[in-house]
């Protein structure tokens, strides 16, 4: 790792031509801060490293507050969209930084400087030099939100030298399923619990939500949503949708919204939509409501960040991204607490329990392949009575397993070794 540091910097600032904010505070990558800043102990600490963690970081964090009031929050990222998401979860108080490079140094440093009384891992980050020095330190360290598939278990055998001492040094992993209990288990982690899966604890923007069904009037047509979609499925989606074009308009010619998960991404989208032939317009290219064009367009991209709320209230139906390629599917809880209709491919394994549930309680409904998925999508645009009973049983389902964020909250704090304030 400090071999490879130089490379990452450098990574990092190539990156900060897209997204300035990888640019900004790089010091605190290898864990130096202001020589003036003298923070005191006793933070809770919580790590996010991206959006999708630290959205799901929002209901345990809330909890933890609730639990002790005055709590100071250390909230750490590893990437762009993260940091601007973490920046709403923060109070007067609480501090904001990047996690370290996973170095002797650099960890040492991070750890003496805020020296926090407990240390939070959301999903399934874990780091051999970090966890080192935490138990050289007495640091309880805790996995929340947990989940390891039976894939990234078998790929973590590769790395077993590194990977099983730095999960035996975990103080307790807070895992989402018996399934993901019994593989973290497996990997070495001491003590593990079953709490659930936070991401069913989320509040939905009901501002956004309803922005969305406004819009969804607005269009006066069916919506057929790609959600958080992966490379490669754009491609597969587009060339389906050029194929049906009887079903198309017998559906009432619906509107196509594209969101792809990277923003980095947003560009090539739009030039593979443009290049199936399809009248494009862009989120970004509105405020408020969509205008006249973007209203007769033939899709829309979906070319903004932490709008799926409003996404998911547009539309009819949503196409799970990352699920019909072997990537392991996206968060579908969140389509499911905003009413949304769901069709899901067969790849599902990052949220596995979450995928069968749904199916079961008829909130979503398993495709084989991404034209079958649009198929059944503009079938269900044509039977408005079985999407609004979609509609309910989603809302059903996503509220039936909320309650995480309370059960993980008590078991942090009590590792807590010192006061919080």
């Amino acid at each position: 790792m400090r071999l490879l540091t130089p490379a990452y910097l450098l990574r990092l600032w190539l990156r900060g031509r897209a997204e300035p904010l990888y640019r900004r505070f790089l010091r605190q990558r290898l864990g130096i801060y202001p020589a003036h800043e003298h923070p005191r102990p006793g933070w809770v600490w919580v790590h996010a490293v991206s959006l999708g963690e630290t959205r799901a970081a929002a209901a345990l964090i809330d909890a933890l507050r609730r639990a002790q009031p005055g709590l100071r929050l250390l909230l750490s990222h590893s990437t762009a969209t993260g940091r601007e998401a973490g920046v709403e979860l923060l109070r007067n108080g609480d501090a904001q930084v990047w996690l370290p490079f996973d170095t002797p140094g650099s960890v040492r440093r991070f750890l003496q400087h805020w020296q926090p009384g407990v240390g939070v891992l959301m999903e399934t980050e874990i780091w051999p030099c970090l966890q080192a020095e935490a138990t050289r330190r007495g640091l309880p360290m805790v996995l929340a939100n947990a989940r390891l598939s039976a894939r990234s278990q078998r790929r973590g055998e590769r790395l077993r030298a590194l990977l099983h001492p730095a999960a035996q040094r975990l103080s307790l992993a807070l895992a989402q399923t018996e399934a993901d209990a019994e593989r973290l288990r497996a990997s070495g982690v001491p003590r593990v619990q079953v709490a659930g899966n936070l991401k069913f604890d989320m509040t939905v923007d009901a501002v956004l939500l309803a922005r969305g069904q406004g819009w969804h009037e607005a269009l006066g047509r069916p919506v057929i949503l790609a959600a958080v979609t992966r490379e490669g499925e754009e491609a597969l989606l587009l060339k389906a949708w050029q194929s049906q074009s009887a079903a198309l308009k017998a559906a009432g010619r619906p509107l196509l919204l594209i969101v792809p998960r990277h923003p980095q991404r947003f560009d090539e989208v739009a030039q593979a939509i443009g290049n199936a032939g399809l009248r494009l317009a862009r989120r970004s290219q509105w405020a408020d409501a969509p205008g006249p064009e973007a209203l007769a367009a033939d899709a829309w991209l979906g070319d903004s960040m932490r709008e799926m709320a409003l996404y998911y209230g547009l539309a009819d139906v949503a196409l799970l991204g990352g699920s019909f390629a072997p990537l392991g599917g996206q968060n579908l809880i969140e389509a499911a607490a905003c009413g949304c209709p769901l069709l899901m491919g067969p790849h599902t394994f990052n949220f596995a329990q979450a995928a069968e549930l749904a199916e079961a309680a008829g909130a979503a409904r398993r495709q084989p392949d991404l034209a079958q998925a649009l198929s059944a999508a503009l079938h269900l645009c044509q039977q408005p009575d079985d999407a609004a009973a979609m509609r309910q049983r989603a809302l059903a389902f996503a509220q039936g397993h909320r309650g995480a964020a309370t059960r993980m909250a008590a078991d942090i704090l009590a590792l807590e070794p010192a006061p919080l304030a």
